[in-house]
């Protein structure tokens, strides 16, 4: 077998320099000159067989996986002496890796469909044999996760500065997810920057939410308008704009109740600020250490009147931080914003790859 190989060898690189170079032309005898040789006309290409065009396509695909991109696997190998990935210890590492994702708060249906997208992308691959596969799928799953979490990233201050004034922004939520907090913290975020705020007092189904809002106000030294409890949120939010209008202010902040997102009421009423508000920006705002439950909220409101982007609050009181993963899988809209506590400035913007780290940690 070796010997058939040495001489197949040996008759490519013969070949080879023919390739390179066209050989010296024969010395013409002397005496009577030959005429010009007329080269023949060059024939049009037949068209490719059928055999020919299934070859063609298979070198163009071996082309574009050579080409790869970026987060493509680097240990991933073509080599003589790589080894394959079989489907047996594939699926075993990665139930390690489901129950890894699912012990993060990660939900069941982004937990499957990465699974799903790691095994399509590596059955059949081979590796070199110096890396192992348990390297090979977590490094695979983490390209599949930062993806999901890079997702139309979103500046919040850059987009800010180049909104016409003043710029309506609606925050919509469950009760209790810290909405109120966090539209102070954007308040506070955006006075820093010089600009000017007034907060809509939208959430008029609760008493408690009005006066709530109104303590933010009065210690970020901002104005608020307000109507009394029950009254029309959507009015609220048109006063709110109306004023900033009239005084030249740089946002207005429009609180909203947050009753159970199942609530018809409720959405009939978060259809109606949009319709007369026209915010510029939608913001759901979701409770991190409520796991799948944030992702049911984040999907309602994002089907009833769409969401733009995403605040996570709790993020310090939660351990891994699947919640962020699951939302920003579901709805593919992008996280502004993660609340790490408290005061007014525990807000900051999100990162990836903070999160990534976050979710892999021991």
């Amino acid at each position: 077998m070796f010997e058939s190989l040495k001489s197949k060898l040996k008759s490519v690189f013969k070949k080879a320099p023919a390739e390179i170079a066209e050989p010296p032309a024969a010395a013409e005898p002397q005496g009577e000159q030959k005429p010009p040789v007329e080269q023949p006309k060059e024939q049009p290409q037949a068209p490719l067989s059928r055999k020919e065009q299934k070859k063609l396509e298979k070198q163009e695909k071996k082309a574009a996986k050579e080409k790869k991109p970026e987060n493509d696997n680097p240990q991933l190998s073509d080599g003589f002496f790589a080894k394959k990935i079989k489907e047996e210890s594939l699926d075993d590492l990665l139930w390690e890796l489901e129950i890894a994702l699912l012990e993060a708060d990660v939900a069941l249906p982004v937990v499957e469909e990465i699974k799903e997208g790691v095994k399509e992308n590596l059955l059949g691959k081979k590796y070199s044999r110096g890396n192992s596969l348990e390297d090979i799928v977590e490094l695979s799953i983490k390209d599949a996760v930062m993806n999901v979490l890079k997702l139309n990233e979103f500046d919040f201050d850059q987009w800010f500065k180049e909104q016409k004034k003043p710029v309506p922004i609606m925050f919509v939520g469950i009760n209790g997810t810290g909405k109120t907090t966090a539209i102070a913290k954007i308040a506070n975020r955006l006075m820093k920057e010089g600009n000017t705020v007034v907060l809509a007092a939208g959430d008029t189904f609760r008493a408690g939410a009005i006066e709530q809002l109104t303590i933010h106000a009065d210690k970020l030294n901002c104005k608020i308008v307000k109507h009394s409890q029950d009254a029309d949120p959507a009015a609220v939010a048109y006063d709110a704009i109306e004023h900033a209008k009239a005084k030249m202010k740089d946002a207005v902040l429009i609180d909203t109740a947050g009753r159970m997102q199942t609530n018809n009421n409720l959405i009939d009423e978060m259809k109606k600020i949009v319709r007369v508000a026209k915010p510029a920006l939608k913001i759901f705002v979701g409770d991190s250490l409520a796991g799948n439950d944030a992702v049911e909220q984040a999907r309602a409101f994002d089907n009833a009147i769409g969401i733009d982007a995403i605040i996570l609050t709790k993020i310090d009181a939660d351990s891994k931080g699947g919640a962020a993963l699951s939302i920003a899988h579901t709805i593919g809209k992008p996280i502004a914003f993660v609340c790490n506590g408290q005061e007014y400035d525990d807000i900051v913007k999100f990162n990836a790859k903070w999160m990534l780290d976050r979710l892999f940690s021991d």
